[in-house]
């Protein structure tokens, strides 16, 4: 394990608590491993471009993968091929993937490059790796106390199994609009099953 790739799809930045405790994640890392490389994807702070008609056609007509119009797409797909780690913090909005999280899938989604089709649905075509969903809610979408439906968690699965990405893990912070201590309670508790993670056995002394 050499490379984590970091994204960050919450327009709060560094003030998110999902994205804050990624950083945790990775210090845990570093304990085993400190010569880790880390390449992060702040989409808040750096967000991506907007999908145009060019891009569309090329998806839909034989264009070479070096083509200036997938610059960017390339560029994102070449990090996430590279990682062997991938963290995701990202809020729930709407009950889904906020839209600059589903811009960046819109990127790294892309028939005969990271997936392929065929009579059976669509197979990946990118390497399995760890990948851990962080994600952040005001509400409560998980447990005893939901009361929102959640799609995230499907759709995400659904998007990663299509990579080629399986081994995934969600950890929810929930109730973060409710105070000091329903956030300090969420990042406990989501510390506490994360140590149990064989990747971050040292969160347990931090």
């Amino acid at each position: 394990m050499k490379n984590v790739l970091l994204i960050n799809a919450s327009p709060q930045g560094e003030a998110s608590h999902a994205y804050r405790l990624a950083l945790e994640l990775i210090s845990a890392l570093r304990q085993r491993q400190p010569v880790l490389a880390l390449v992060e994807r702040d989409l808040g702070a750096r967000p991506l471009p907007p999908l145009t008609g060019e891009y569309a056609r090329a998806l839909t007509t034989v264009t070479p993968f070096d083509a200036p119009v997938f610059e960017v797409s390339e560029a994102l797909i070449n990090e996430l091929q590279r990682c062997d780690v991938l963290l995701i913090a990202t809020p729930m909005h709407n009950f889904t993937v906020p839209a600059a999280l589903k811009l960046w899938i819109d990127y790294v989604l892309r028939i005969q490059r990271t997936f392929s089709a065929g009579p059976e649905g669509k197979t990946g075509l990118l390497c399995d790796r760890p990948t851990y969903v962080l994600a952040g809610s005001g509400g409560f979408h998980q447990g005893v106390r939901a009361r929102q439906p959640d799609f995230l968690t499907s759709y995400l699965r659904h998007v990663l199994n299509t990579l080629g990405v399986f081994d995934l893990h969600f950890s929810y912070l929930q109730g973060l609009v409710f105070g000091d201590e329903a956030v300090n309670s969420a990042l406990a508790e989501a510390r506490t099953r994360l140590a149990l993670e064989p990747l971050f056995g040292a969160l347990a002394c931090s």
